[in-house]
């Protein structure tokens, strides 16, 4: 761990240093280091938010008033986190904090002119855990530009640990603030044709023979935040064929604000709306790229990915997170959840788990109920999640899958 400074490079971590990246960073940089297609990027690790936190609070009063604040009082959650978020994303920085990200950040320059976009994305320790997990009430950011706005990006992933339905959670959980902590990552910002999510297990049955994929047009923020319909395919691992699809009707897009700053959401070009985004050659390689990730990890893999723009034949594909599928994983499991202070404690383990995955059943199985999730983020504004996500309405259907 002492090799760790206040940033690393994305492609020098991997799933053991979970504790100094978070869950994302560790997924990352261990998707890399197996040779998958990962933007280039680097990590801004919790020693970075640990010298900033102690700048700002040398007498632990954060952590110390977090731990007090009463489970049961709402209100004074929200009042609190709400002050604290601010101190955060309001404090100057650490004079070496600041210069190594931004030293970092003009090292992800290329020929282009001016400054190179990014994602900047939050990374908990707490993410992805076997009995918690906090994975979608953290913030994330596209297409950030400039050295300012990044430094304050950065701050504001800090400040949403202290979101306040991740806090109640914790309070409710009993888990300790000592030692949990926020990494973030920062990535070349890709210029995505289409995007989307895959599941390399089907996410309505469990079955390991199937994968299903989902895109959308432009970022896939549109998907997970439920502004969009998306295409859906099914494919058999045993023969690699679609077995199942649905184009859905795609009428809003999100793509890159003006000046190539932020998010902004668009109508679909009238040919595009009912037009499948992707044909059945790339969905074969989502599909065999979706299985080379699930023998890596030993399991089934929630998956997001992107093809861009522009990008040479066979290395259009790149993929920005996966994580290990965990609903039907669970259900095998015995037991099935350890028990939790109030039931609603059960639906926040599984932000950014169960909510994607029931969106994905309802559309390739309309009589799935539907759920919402209270972690979805205004993509609009330049924010996006890359867990959360909104229930859409079942799109029509011609089998029980797609």
């Amino acid at each position: 761990m002492s090799r760790f400074g206040l940033v690393h490079e994305l492609g020098g971590v991997g799933v053991g240093d979970r504790a100094l990246v978070g869950g994302k960073g560790a997924s990352l940089g261990e998707l890399g280091q197996a040779g998958f297609p990962v933007p280039a990027g680097y990590v801004v690790t919790v020693r970075a938010f640990e010298l900033a936190l102690r700048a700002l609070d040398p007498d632990g009063t954060i952590r110390g008033e977090i731990g007090r604040l009463p489970v049961d009082d709402p209100g004074a959650i929200a009042s609190a986190t709400e002050r604290i978020r601010a101190r955060i994303a309001e404090a100057p920085l650490p004079d070496d904090v600041r210069d190594q990200i931004t030293a970092r950040y003009r090292s992800l320059a290329t020929a282009e002119n001016g400054d190179v976009a990014v994602a900047v994305r939050s990374s908990a320790t707490g993410e992805d855990g076997a009995e918690t997990s906090f994975a979608g009430l953290q913030d994330s950011y596209l297409w950030v530009r400039g050295e300012r706005d990044l430094l304050a990006r950065v701050r504001d992933c800090w400040a949403s640990l202290y979101n306040a339905e991740a806090v109640g959670y914790r309070l409710r959980m009993k888990i300790a603030e000592q030692g949990l902590a926020m990494a973030v990552v920062v990535q070349r910002m890709v210029n995505p044709r289409c995007a989307g999510v895959m599941f390399t297990c089907s996410p309505t049955t469990g079955d390991r023979s199937l994968i299903a994929v989902e895109g959308c047009w432009g970022l896939g923020s549109a998907l997970v935040s439920g502004d969009v319909t998306p295409d859906c395919f099914v494919v058999s691992k045993v023969t690699g064929e679609i077995v199942r699809r649905a184009v859905g009707v795609k009428l809003r897009l999100h793509r890159a604000g003006p000046g190539g700053t932020g998010v902004t959401a668009d109508d679909v070009p009238g040919p595009l709306q009912e037009a499948a985004c992707l044909n059945d050659a790339e969905v074969a390689a989502l599909a065999q790229l979706g299985r080379r990730v699930e023998d890596h990890y030993g399991a089934p893999q929630d998956i997001e990915w992107a093809i861009t723009e522009g990008a040479s034949p066979g290395e259009s594909v790149v993929l920005l997170q996966s994580r290990p599928e965990t609903v039907w994983a669970r259900r095998r499991a015995e037991p099935v959840a350890a028990p939790k202070a109030r039931a609603v404690d059960h639906v926040f383990e599984q932000l950014g788990r169960v909510n994607r995955v029931n969106r994905v059943s309802n559309r390739i199985n309309p009589a799935a109920p539907g759920t919402a999730d209270a972690s979805g983020t205004a993509a609009t504004s330049g924010t996006a999640d890359a867990s959360g996500t909104a229930a859409t309405p079942a799109r029509p259907t011609t089998g029980p899958e797609c």
